[in-house]
């Protein structure tokens, strides 16, 4: 299997539609409520297909309609748990026998190689999402277009071969598909979610590792505009309420310097030693600028029973003490083995306790990450008779795909993403005993950065005050010269005039 490069599938070559032999099963699911006659259009353009109908199944989701939807050639669910698109999206992926998964709206009319041209990319990579091609139609038969959004990504990022970081942000449940491997490994749908359900997927299967493939190729037609076309501000509204919860990597959407936030966009994992040298580490990495980021502390949990001890001879004490100062915070969590993977969060780094972050330590390491859409960033900290003590800041995304592929990580994530050295000193990292305390200094000049714009603020309004003064003298007759402070502006003026 081919290993792409960041997002780059062009050095994938998928065979022209006709000319090869399918072998995998596609599950194409429908999410409908009260659609009937949406549905009736639908559904036979996919008995039109050229692809293997042996090789394809269509579920439609009920959402509830009444009366329930009619819907011949295909296979009819209802939503038993839950109500909304991300529910029947959910359901019915979950009722799907098929190798790939094919989302698909309701009001769709699609070209009759549509699903081939989807299922040509799943044959070369088990790691593709394909996105249709989706036009935008008043009635059946119209050419239709895109939508601006849609063309202005396309063009801007080479056809998403250059879209950074957020190639998910196109993602669309309109018409996209994936393999069900791939959506089982990123969690599914979120049956919680009833709007913006398709991106939110998308960030997610992002993070599991998918390479993102817009095939102009796959042509469908949407008859009718959508949610988002006609009433596009108070969608933004709407979505915008949760997805900076969801998605860190909106950073738009978490100004907020004080929120907690339900998926951190940093992980730290410290490993816990003494109660002295892991608390300075822990509490650096949630006193920095990036201020959405979580700890996971590893070590043997399980092991603090509630029987009678002594409470200052407890061979266990440091484990104990560690777990009474972080029981109730919220972005400390307890985990017996260090995390494999991060996901949903961007980024995981793992540090060494007895290690202090300085201030803007994280939010530089991710900078310097993202600046060439580094994979793996290694932190050198201090050499020792044993070796290099290093810190690491892995990409997510880049280390699940790697997973995917037989080797060694690090080596698999360099080739597909790269990596780098870096010197932790650069970066503001020290040990705990050199470390400037962390006691108040962030809100401290917050606070200063407060009084500071108080004073612009008045210093603007008294420069507008002095102008409309100037302004009005300007127009004084010169017989009539200015008294007090603006004399001599006003003789500056009328000689530079």
């Amino acid at each position: 299997m081919t290993r792409i490069r960041h997002n780059d599938y062009g050095v994938l070559r998928p065979p022209e539609p006709g000319t090869w032999r399918p072998t995998l099963k596609v599950s194409v699911v429908i999410p409908a409520y009260d659609c009937q006659e949406a549905l009736e259009r639908t559904v036979p353009a996919l008995a039109r297909q050229t692809y293997p109908a042996e090789l394809v199944e269509v579920i439609v989701a009920d959402d509830g309609s009444e009366p329930p939807l009619r819907v011949p050639g295909a296979r009819a669910v209802r939503v038993a748990d839950g109500w909304g698109r991300g529910a029947a999206r959910q359901a019915g992926q979950l009722a799907a026998t098929g190798d790939v998964i094919h989302w698909l709206d309701s009001d769709m009319i699609l070209a009759d190689d549509h699903l081939e041209a989807h299922m040509r990319w799943h044959h070369l990579i088990d790691y593709a999402v394909v996105i249709g091609d989706t036009r935008f139609v008043d009635a059946p038969g119209e050419e239709g277009v895109q939508t601006g959004y849609t063309r202005k990504i396309l063009e801007s990022t080479r056809r998403l071969k250059d879209a950074g970081a957020n190639p998910y942000l196109l993602h669309t449940g309109a018409s996209s598909s994936v393999r069900a491997d791939l959506l089982r490994a990123a969690g599914g749908v979120d049956a919680g979610l009833n709007m913006a359900e398709d991106t939110e997927l998308g960030y997610r299967l992002a993070q599991a590792g998918a390479v993102f493939v817009p095939d102009a190729e796959a042509r469908a037609w949407h008859v009718g505009p959508s949610t988002v076309m006609l009433r596009e501000r108070e969608v933004h509204r709407h979505n915008w309420s949760y997805l900076g919860d969801l998605i860190p990597d909106l950073r738009w959407l978490r100004a907020h310097p004080r929120r907690h936030w339900l998926v951190p966009y940093v992980r730290v994992a410290v490993t816990a030693t003494t109660y002295e040298e892991t608390r300075a580490t822990v509490d650096s990495a949630l006193a920095g600028t990036l201020t959405d980021a979580a700890v996971t502390l590893v070590g043997p949990w399980s092991k603090l029973t509630g029987e009678r001890r002594s409470n200052l001879d407890d061979p266990m004490l440091e484990l104990r003490l560690l777990h009474n100062l972080y029981a109730h915070e919220p972005r400390v969590e307890f985990a017996e083995g260090a995390p494999v993977s991060a996901a949903p969060a961007a980024f995981l780094v793992t540090l060494p306790a007895g290690w202090v972050l300085g201030a803007d330590t994280l939010a530089r390491l991710v900078k310097h990450a993202d600046r060439d859409l580094l994979g793996l960033v290694c932190v050198a900290l201090a050499e020792t008779p044993g070796g290099v003590v290093a810190a690491r800041l892995e990409r997510t995304a880049a280390f699940a795909r790697a997973a995917l592929f037989p080797g060694e990580a690090d080596d698999l994530v360099d080739e597909m993403f790269g990596s780098e050295w870096v010197s932790g000193a650069e970066y503001g990292l020290v040990p705990a005993d050199e470390a400037e305390p962390l006691s108040g200094e962030p809100a401290k000049w917050r606070a200063l950065a407060g009084q500071r714009l108080a004073e612009i603020k008045e210093l603007k309004a008294r420069v507008e005050r002095l102008s409309a003064e100037v302004e009005r003298l300007a127009e004084t007759p010169d017989e009539q010269e200015p008294r007090g402070p603006l004399n001599s502006i006003m003789r500056h003026l009328r000689s530079a005039g």
